[in-house]
């Protein structure tokens, strides 16, 4: 699976571009704020709807514009598809998979497989919960479609829900209602965690032997599904919930709450690991993700680097790059040192500069490797 062009319209800060890359390593670079993060994202949203910054389409779309339109040539099992993606300031957006539009968006999902790698997600382990469910919803959604099914259902169920318990403070006759939402959200959340804690188990096949070989066999790392309800107890606690909810007029029981901690032997690295304890787990994290996704689909997925490489120590950069022979890696940074030291081979170069996009061929590597003699 690859992405072979990518073109925008309207697009943050892209009037118009096309985009050719290679299935193999695709460099962005330039300087901050130039635009290098906008072309990812676009691809981001063409695989999952979503932005990986929780932006609204609104946001996206160039300022003085209404619209705005990503479109994709993907090839998957030498085939090629196209994904179109039309970008609506007060309406929602419109898809097309192959020139025919879908109703709805879940049916995006799947066709292609992307994990994306920022150095936010360095953080994740030191974040709050809700950083680490989305990184399990994220891809989740990607891989399981009737995950997708029942986390979209729990989630407007809890929408509904919390809108009746703002209600009831004010009509309490609507309490009798409340067991109608109450069943659904057990059914749905039952399935949920059923699901995270079997994607927990299958990390863990894998991500063990990634962080004890990046550690230098010093740490073996677990991932520790905490899920906030068990699934025998959830419909009890939610009742025992009930008179809490209604004064917060929130609910307080369910998946919506659950987290994830990794320890090293007994040591928590949530809450006691080092800052380069909590990287590196972060960098074995998303390892493995590449791996379940390689194992999942039996394809491998399309790998988005954000400005990684400048946040990890040489080790670290070595293993990341070495991890990612055979997969389309698109990666974005301000220089070219990393991997000219590195002496990685990379297929495509694009400079970026103020939302232009030039390509440049692998002899702008070879020609400073060759002033520099390796060394920077």
């Amino acid at each position: 699976m690859y992405i072979k062009t990518l073109e925008l319209k309207d697009f943050r800060n892209y009037d118009n571009l096309f985009m050719e890359f290679h299935n193999g390593i695709n460099i962005l670079y330039g300087d901050n704020a130039q635009g290098k993060t906008n072309i990812l994202e676009a691809i981001y949203i063409c695989g999952t709807t979503k932005s990986h910054k929780g932006s609204k389409d609104k946001e996206i779309i160039k300022l003085d514009k209404d619209e705005s339109h990503i479109r994709i040539l993907l090839d998957r099992d030498k085939a090629t598809h196209k994904v179109d993606m039309h970008l609506k300031k007060n309406k929602p957006k419109g898809v097309a998979i192959d020139g025919l539009p879908i109703k709805k968006s879940s049916e995006l999902f799947g066709i292609v497989n992307i994990v994306f790698f920022s150095p936010e997600d360095l953080s994740i382990i030191k974040n709050g919960p809700s950083e680490r469910r989305r990184f399990i919803d994220l891809e989740l959604c990607q891989l399981d479609k009737v995950y997708l099914y029942n986390l979209t259902n729990y989630n407007k169920i809890i929408s509904q829900r919390n809108n009746l318990l703002k209600q009831i403070s004010f009509n309490k006759k609507l309490l009798d209602t409340l067991s109608i939402w109450d069943m659904q959200l057990v059914e749905y959340g039952t399935q949920i965690i059923q699901r995270r804690n079997l994607f927990i188990e299958q990390l863990n096949e894998i991500v063990y032997d990634i962080h004890r070989k990046l550690s230098g066999d010093k740490e073996q790392l677990v991932i520790k599904y905490e899920p906030n309800v068990s699934i025998e107890s959830f419909s009890n606690k939610l009742a025992d919930s009930q008179e809490r909810d209604i004064a917060l007029k929130m609910t307080n029981v369910g998946p919506h709450r659950d987290d994830i901690s990794f320890l090293n032997g007994d040591i928590d690295i949530r809450r006691f690991g080092s800052q380069g304890q909590q990287r590196t787990s972060a960098l074995s994290l998303k390892l493995a993700e590449i791996e379940l996704v390689k194992k999942i689909t039996q394809d491998k997925p399309i790998l988005l680097l954000d400005d990684v490489l400048s946040e990890l120590d040489r080790k670290r950069q070595n293993y990341l790059l070495n991890s990612i022979h055979g997969i389309q890696t698109i990666i974005t940074c301000t220089g070219l040192e990393e991997f000219i030291t590195n002496r990685m081979e990379c297929d495509n170069i694009y400079r970026v500069v103020e939302g232009t996009v030039t390509n440049e061929n692998t002899s702008t590597l070879e020609i400073i490797h060759r002033k520099t003699g390796g060394n920077l």
